[in-house]
């Protein structure tokens, strides 16, 4: 029962990449939630706990932009401001699997899945002034993921998964809407309530790794 105990801690990991598209929602630019358009990658890292759940860190790499011009507002098409900004998000969090997902057992696996926790992120910062684009520098901010997919086992060691995730941000300036520096607050604009949202629907391909647990009888 003693070598039992302690061999059970042994848990079975995931490493992987994933690829995907990103688009933001705030005060520039259309106001679809869910549009992917802009380039995203990054890694994953997972950790099973249980066939129920998982810790997840990942690393995230992404651009997004907006253009009012794609607007269906009429005072932003008017206006005809558009960005571009780069983005290095590092998050943390659990992954909850709607079924068992036992990664010890043959055969194929399945399950619809939900992931939440906090992540970081750093952007560039600039402001509009005149419609012109003016950058001074970089912001490191947080956000909360919310993020929902599949995946699947496609052999002993691979899973692919697919999601589309969306992060709720602490910043109101990934769009140059409202600027962190009191010297450029003069060219604010937008709703100062309403914070930035940006999204990231992607594929991820991982490869597991570990001891397996240690099944007991009586």
């Amino acid at each position: 029962m003693l070598f039992c105990i302690s061999t059970m801690s042994a848990q079975i990991h995931e490493l992987g990449v994933s690829f995907g598209g990103a688009n933001y929602v705030g005060d520039v630019g259309s106001t679809q939630f869910i549009a992917p358009k802009d380039l995203g990658y990054g890694l994953v890292y997972r950790w099973n706990r249980s066939p129920r759940h998982s810790f997840r860190l990942s690393y995230s790499q992404m651009k997004i932009s907006a253009n009012d011009a794609k607007s269906d507002m009429g005072s932003r098409k008017e206006r005809g401001y558009s960005f571009k900004n780069n983005l290095k998000e590092i998050s943390l969090g659990m992954e909850f699997n709607f079924f068992e997902f036992d990664l010890h057992q043959p055969g194929f696996a399945a399950t619809p899945f939900l992931y939440s926790g906090i992540a970081g992120f750093q952007h560039d910062d600039f402001y509009f002034k005149k419609g012109l684009l003016y950058e001074y520098g970089t912001h490191l901010s947080m956000a909360i993921p919310i993020i929902g997919g599949m995946k699947a086992r496609i052999g002993d060691r691979l899973i692919i998964s697919a999601e589309v995730g969306a992060r709720y941000t602490f910043t109101d300036n990934l769009d140059g809407s409202a600027a962190n520096d009191t010297a450029f607050e003069q060219y604010n604009f937008g709703k100062k309530n309403n914070k930035d949202w940006y999204f990231f629907s992607a594929v991820t391909l991982t490869y597991t790794f570990g001891k397996n647990p240690c099944y007991c009888t009586p």
